[in-house]
C-alpha cells in the first residue's frame, strides 16, 4: 500500500461528512435534550479535532517517511474524529433554535473543510517537507476547532449576535453614504474634470439639486433602519429568553426577517448613486420600508417587547412612514 493512499480515502470520506452536515437534518432523537451536555461533548469533539490534525501534520513535516501503517491509523483517527464533531452537531435539535443551528453548523463545516484542506495540502506537498501552505492549513483546523469557545450558547445569545452583524454592515453603508454626500455637489469632480472645457460636461455623474432632497429622505430611511437594528439588538439581550418553544421560535422570526435589513439597505444605497434613476430608488426604498415595518410588528407582538418599549416601536415605524411618503411625494412624476 502506498504511503499517501490511506490520505485519499480519508479525503473521500471526509467530503461524504461535509456533504451530509450541509444537507443533513439534525435529529430529534436524543431525549430529553441538555444544552449543558451538548456544549461539553462539541467542545471536546473539536479538541480532539484540533489534536489529530496537529498529529496527522507532524507525520508529514519530517523524516523519517510515515510507514503506510502509521498512515493508515492516523487517517482513521482523523476520520474518527471528524464524525464524533458531525454526530454531535446532529444531536442539537431543531426545537433550540434555527439560528443557534446555523451557527454550530457553520462552525462544524469550517472544522471538516479545514480537514480537507490540511488532507490536500499533505496530498500535493513532496514527502518529509513542512510547507507553508501545511502550516497555514494545520493553522487554519486549529483556528476552525477554537471557534467552539466563542459560539452562542443559546438562541437568545444566537439572534443578539445576529441582531450585532446586521448593525454592523448598515453602520458601514450609512457612513459609506454620508461620506458621499460631504465630498459635495459633485462626487467625481477631482478624477473626471473636463480637460478642453475646465468643467464637468457630464451631469450623470453627480447628483442634480431634486436628487439631493430625495436622498434626504432615503438617508432618513437608512438610519432609521441603523435606529431599528439597535433598539431591537437592545430588547433582544435585554428581554428575550430561550426557555419556551415559544421564546425560542420569535426569536428565529426576528433573526430572520432582520436578515434581511442589511441586503435592502445596500440595494437602495446602491440606486441612490449618481446617475440617480428615481424610480428604481423609490422601488428599493419601499422594500427597505416594508422590511423594517415588519422587523418592528415582529417585535412588538413577541415577548422581548414589555408595554415600556412601545413608544420607540411606534416611533419608529412612524418615521419608517414619515421618510416613505416623502419618497413616494418626490417621485411622483416618475410613475
Amino acid at each position: 500500500m502506498e504511503v499517501r493512499e490511506p490520505l485519499l480515502v480519508l479525503r473521500g470520506a471526509l467530503r461524504a461528512v461535509l456533504a451530509r452536515v450541509r444537507e443533513g437534518e439534525p435529529g430529534e432523537g436524543r431525549e430529553p435534550f441538555e444544552l449543558p451536555l451538548f456544549w461539553d461533548a462539541l467542545g471536546q469533539t473539536f479538541k480532539v479535532t484540533s489534536q489529530e490534525a496537529t498529529k496527522l501534520s507532524l507525520a508529514f513535516s519530517r523524516p523519517p517517511l510515515t510507514s503506510a501503517e502509521d498512515c493508515q491509523k492516523l487517517s482513521e483517527d482523523v476520520q474518527n474524529a471528524i464524525l464524533a464533531v458531525a454526530t454531535v452537531y446532529y444531536w442539537l435539535p431543531k426545537g433550540q433554535g434555527t439560528t443557534l443551528r446555523k451557527m454550530v453548523r457553520d462552525a462544524t463545516t469550517e472544522v471538516v473543510q479545514g480537514m480537507i484542506q490540511l488532507t490536500e495540502t499533505i496530498l500535493s506537498a513532496p514527502l518529509e517537507s513542512l510547507s507553508q501552505e501545511q502550516l497555514i492549513s494545520t493553522g487554519g483546523v486549529w483556528e476552525a476547532c477554537e471557534q467552539v469557545s466563542s459560539l452562542p450558547r443559546d438562541n437568545q445569545a444566537a439572534v443578539a449576535s445576529t441582531l450585532a452583524a446586521c448593525l454592523g454592515v448598515v453602520k458601514d453603508a450609512l457612513e459609506e453614504m454620508e461620506h458621499a454626500l460631504v465630498e459635495g455637489q459633485d462626487p467625481y469632480s477631482d478624477i473626471m474634470e473636463d480637460e478642453e472645457l475646465g468643467f464637468r460636461g457630464n451631469r450623470d455623474t453627480y447628483w442634480s439639486e431634486a436628487d439631493r432632497k430625495l436622498l434626504s429622505s432615503c438617508m432618513g430611511l437608512m438610519k432609521a433602519s441603523k435606529a431599528c437594528l439597535k433598539k431591537v439588538l437592545g430588547v433582544v439581550k435585554a428581554y428575550g429568553k430561550a426557555d419556551s418553544p415559544d421564546q425560542i421560535a420569535q426569536l428565529d422570526d426576528l433573526a430572520d426577517i432582520a436578515n434581511e435589513i442589511s441586503p435592502s439597505v445596500d440595494e437602495l444605497a446602491l440606486s441612490m448613486y449618481p446617475p440617480m434613476n428615481q424610480l428604481a430608488v423609490r422601488l428599493n426604498a419601499a422594500k427597505l420600508a416594508s422590511v423594517l415595518k415588519k422587523v418592528l410588528e415582529i417585535t412588538r407582538t413577541s415577548h422581548v417587547c414589555p408595554p415600556s418599549e412601545e413608544g420607540w416601536v411606534q416611533f419608529l415605524t412612524g418615521a419608517v412612514d414619515h421618510n416613505m411618503n416623502k419618497i413616494k411625494n418626490f417621485t411622483q412624476g416618475q410613475l
